[in-house]
């Protein structure tokens, strides 16, 4: 009936944002001025090497390696549909590698002013980053990406230690004023604009088919039309005898792309409602918060709730929505500028050695040299 965004990859959440939130600019991310790579076979040797395994880098002596960079290449290869040259290649490999050296002196720091993370919030996060899919399909994106529950749990313990130091260190520190949200929004008006309403919903679904794969909580899958019937008009009872609409999304939709996040679909267009007018005149029916009787399509049985809409038109400042959007966004920016130079000083304690960009410059750009 619908369409919803595509399978994440593994980190990404399942939610979709706020649609004013997606038009608002932000900061590039550090390698998007490269090339997208598919497939390719790059041999870098470095002449360091460690109990097998050629390094990369040290800080402080810490030993960064080559299979650490070679991981992190092939998980950013595996959402990427197109293939760069060699020196594209090297060129992303030198920027993680420089992201590891900027972590690992981030991890020292946080381990020194004590700051950890305990197994239950590794757990939380790994189960978050695991929802979206069945627990085998998990382990094969897992392994297409080079890792294995172990190595990602480590990466995950990491991730949210540094991610505890930069919220006690910068994040807490970061003010937006008034001003700098005014100007910013006169400066980016045009981004305020909605073409045209849009509706932001979230639905259970009940199929006649058997799903191989089904990805509720509760593995329920309707096979057939009556079996589908029976069961919408269950949960269509239960949400009216107050359960939470999200909740039984999550445990009995039969919509692979969302039931894991609550059956959010996201913001939807009116265009893209068009094509069935009665489904358009339920929805354009609704209040924000109420959600459907049950609604018989070609694909089966659904209930839609209204989660909020975008009417069209310019939005303005008085908008609450619309300053919290340019507040988050200013303060992402200012936590990003102070990220990057809080890393420099510590750089700048810090005996940092990089071995591949040391034979980089050694090769003179020549690739044949690095082999």
């Amino acid at each position: 009936m619908f369409s919803s965004a595509g399978r994440q990859t593994v980190g990404e959440s399942p939610r979709q944002g706020s649609r004013l939130r997606r038009g608002i600019p932000r900061l590039p991310h550090p390698f998007a001025a490269l090339l997208a790579l598919a497939t390719l076979v790059l041999v870098c040797g470095c002449s360091r090497r460690n109990a097998g395994r050629e390094v990369w880098a040290e800080v402080d002596g810490h030993p960064i390696y080559r299979d650490q960079v070679e991981q992190q290449f092939r998980t950013r290869m595996a959402s990427m549909s197109e293939a760069g040259n060699p020196a594209q290649a090297l060129s992303l490999k030198l920027n993680i590698l420089n992201e590891l050296i900027s972590n690992q002196i981030l991890l020292a720091h946080a381990a020194r002013s004590h700051i950890a993370v305990s197994e239950a919030e590794v757990d939380n996060r790994l189960a978050q980053l695991e929802s979206p899919y069945t627990h085998e399909e998990f382990q094969k994106k897992l392994a297409e990406q080079g890792m294995d529950t172990d190595a990602l749990r480590e990466q995950t313990r990491q991730g949210l230690v540094i991610n505890k130091l930069i919220n006690k260190e910068i994040s807490a520190q970061i003010s937006v004023s008034e001003e700098e949200i005014r100007t910013y929004y006169e400066r980016n008006r045009a981004n305020f604009n909605v073409p045209e309403t849009e509706y932001h919903l979230a639905q259970i679904a009940a199929t006649p088919v058997r799903d191989a794969e089904v990805r509720n909580l509760r593995k329920d899958d309707a096979t057939t039309e009556v079996a589908a019937q029976r069961k919408i008009q269950a949960l269509y009872a239960r949400l009216r005898a107050g359960d939470d609409f999200a909740s039984v999304a999550q445990e009995y939709s039969e919509d692979p792309r969302t039931a894991a996040g609550g059956g959010d679909m996201g913001f939807v267009p009116t265009s893209a409602l068009d094509s069935d007018p009665v489904l358009k005149k339920v929805i354009a029916s609704l209040k924000v918060g109420q959600f459907s009787g049950v609604i018989r399509t070609k694909d089966g049985f659904h209930i839609v709730k209204l989660l909020g809409v975008e009417t069209r038109g310019q939005r303005d400042l008085s908008d609450p929505e619309v300053e919290s959007a340019i507040r988050r966004t200013l303060a992402s920016e200012k936590e990003q500028l102070l990220k990057a130079a809080y890393i420099e000083l510590l750089r700048d304690r810090t005996k940092v050695v990089n071995y591949l960009a040391e034979k980089i410059v050694g090769a003179g750009g020549n690739l044949g040299g690095l082999k």
